[in-house]
């Protein structure tokens, strides 16, 4: 009788043992999956429209007619020989280049008279964080406001120097000026705060030791700062460049791309095309050039952001 309740014990420790694994192996076979289930969520929701975006663009496809169909290369030939898609290119990349250095150097050089303790500098941080609060296409149309030739600010500050009706965004020659002066009112906080944290993140030993040995202040900068904190000004240069390629809402809300074709960079292209001729079959190749381009920065940008991680 003894024998017999000490098997069904051990029968019955063995039984729920066996199930304890089942579940641990369970709960490790399902758990990573869980974990990755948003960013799978995440890629299909990106890749699917991707996907049918390339497919578009080999198409007539239209919103005024129902009935579309496989043209081939004709949207691309059209788009690739077309004026219209060169000056945008041009114009995307002296917005993104000009925007993006005066973002960078901006940043850098208030992350760098911010990195110091002092209640001064506490309160400043906290204002670098109201543009970014603000919607770009609201940020545009206050800018607006304070660059009109007879109520704006901006104007009649100007004035007491003798610079009366400045034309800003009505001339051509202004036009992308005045882009990149909103631009960089958005975005130097966000590039000011990404440096900065990298300057608080720096070890302080090198720089006691420099100043041990009689460096100056230039010498830090130029031989400890800037080297450690490439990686830092990388991953900086990569967000600041993304947004200032793909820039659309500023151009947009301001001129409209204009005055002309000024302005009109592949972003406004491809929205022209696509919410204004309703042509979305032609549109599409300027939305994906764009798409190249900046890939193909990133990808550049990225690589040497590693490499600077190794050397560092």
């Amino acid at each position: 009788m003894v024998e017999k309740e000490k098997i069904d014990k051990s029968f019955t420790l063995s039984k729920e043992y066996t199930k304890n694994i089942k579940s641990k192996k369970f709960r490790s076979s399902i758990l990573p999956l869980l974990i990755l289930a948003p960013s799978i969520v995440l890629v299909i929701w990106i890749f699917v429209p991707f996907i049918m975006a390339i497919i578009l663009s080999f198409t007539n496809y239209s919103f005024n007619f129902p009935i579309w169909g496989y043209v081939g290369g004709e949207n691309w030939i059209k788009v690739l020989s077309n004026y219209d898609f060169w000056h945008g290119v041009l114009v995307t990349f002296e917005f993104g280049a000009s925007a993006t250095a005066v973002e960078m150097f901006a940043g850098l050089g208030i992350a760098l008279l911010l990195n110091r303790s002092s209640p001064f500098t506490k309160i400043l941080r906290v204002v670098l964080l109201f543009p970014l609060m603000i919607a770009p296409v609201i940020a545009s149309l206050i800018w607006e406001l304070l660059l009109n030739s007879s109520v704006g600010i901006v104007q009649k500050f100007l004035n007491i120097f003798g610079l009366y009706n400045v034309p800003w965004a009505s001339s051509p020659k202004m036009a992308l000026l005045t882009v990149v002066m909103i631009d960089a009112w958005i975005y130097i906080p966000f590039a000011t705060l990404l440096l900065l944290a990298g300057l608080q993140s720096l070890p302080k030993s090198p720089y006691e030791a420099a100043k041990l040995d009689g460096a100056s202040s230039w010498f830090s900068f130029k031989n400890l700062t800037l080297p450690m904190l490439k990686p830092i000004i990388y991953v900086t240069l990569i967000f600041e460049l993304m947004f200032s390629l793909r820039e659309f809402t500023i151009p947009f809300a301001t001129t409209g791309g204009g005055p002309g074709d000024t302005l009109m960079n592949l972003s406004l292209l491809g929205y022209e095309h696509g919410f204004t001729f309703y042509n979305l079959g032609l549109s599409l190749p300027y939305v994906l050039v764009l798409w190249i381009i900046i890939y193909v920065i990133s990808y550049y940008l990225v690589s040497k952001w590693q490499k600077s991680k190794v050397s560092r």
